[in-house]
């Protein structure tokens, strides 16, 4: 009996170990290696010379960096209200209809962008927004936008990166409201439409306060995925025109792979590492918070 007890105790251990020893070995073993390599001068080709804290003092002097640390914020401020924004009102909407045809299908046209892949995304839309296809060119033209200046101007080109970044992950955050919109209970709505109550009281007054800790949790899940975004700024405009849409993370790679300063590089994305922490921190607080006034 105390073989089996044993057993049983050590049993739910045994089925999370193997994701257990793929996250140290590639998630805490990246950590471990970009922490000691930003302390050195490293090019990948000849062996690491550890300099001390210069890779640090240099991220202080070095604009290219506040460049892109801008960069980052700009997308992250423009994709991720519009992205909740939008996830949400869709998971009401479709959350009324999900009986129907037509919300089912909404809801899987919706998640469709979502399954795609980034780096196809992005050439796909880049092959769009050319200026080659007289069709776009002319439904652009309607709206006096020429096509081909939404990536080539620095201005434009990180407002269509955004909203690329809404159309195409806002899926997944419509799913998780979605859920939660499956478990309020109905007597709720029912009670508030015996006490005369509208559409909108119901929809300000239960489900929004109801929703307020996935919406809370989406905010915080779109703002770190924004923060790492690499696949679309990498196949559509690789950063440019003119380093506007140079990232964090695209500004890691140029480094690594373009100037050879892996060193540098790893000093840089233990900048976003230390953002993305800071993040993680303060979602961890609101959500507890949250919980206790519910």
């Amino acid at each position: 009996m105390k073989k089996k007890k044993g057993l049983s105790v050590l049993t739910p251990y045994l089925y999370i170990a193997p994701i257990s020893l793929i996250l140290l070995t590639f998630v805490a073993g990246s950590l471990i290696i970009a922490i000691c390599f930003s302390f050195t001068k490293y090019n990948i080709i000849t062996p690491a010379q550890f300099n001390g804290l210069y890779n640090y003092q240099k991220l202080f002097r070095d604009s290219k960096l506040q460049l892109c640390i801008i960069n980052t914020l700009k997308i992250t401020i423009i994709s991720v209200p519009a992205q909740i924004l939008c996830s949400t009102l869709f998971a009401v909407l479709i959350a009324s209809r999900r009986k129907t045809f037509l919300g089912k299908l909404a809801k899987a046209a919706i998640f469709i962008p979502v399954l795609s892949s980034s780096a196809v995304v992005g050439t796909v839309w880049k092959a769009i927004l050319n200026g080659g296809n007289p069709v776009v060119k002319a439904i652009f033209g309607i709206f006096g936008i020429n096509p081909t200046m939404l990536l080539g101007s620095s201005k434009a080109a990180i407002v269509t990166l955004a909203l690329l970044m809404v159309w195409k992950g806002m899926g997944y955050y419509m799913i998780i409201a979605l859920s939660s919109l499956m478990s309020i209970s109905d007597s709720y709505y029912e009670a508030a439409r015996v006490d005369g109550a509208n559409t909108w009281d119901l929809l300000t007054k239960i489900t929004l306060p109801l929703l307020k800790p996935t919406i809370i949790m989406n905010t915080f899940l779109a703002t770190i995925s924004s923060m790492q975004v690499f696949d679309l700024i990498y196949t559509m405009t690789g950063g440019g025109p003119s380093m506007s849409t140079t990232t964090l993370v695209m500004y890691a790679y140029q480094l690594t792979f373009k100037s050879a300063k892996s060193g540098y590089a790893m000093a840089v994305s233990n900048v976003l590492m230390l953002i993305i922490l800071i993040i993680v921190l303060f979602q961890q607080r609101f959500i507890r918070r949250d919980v206790s006034e519910l």
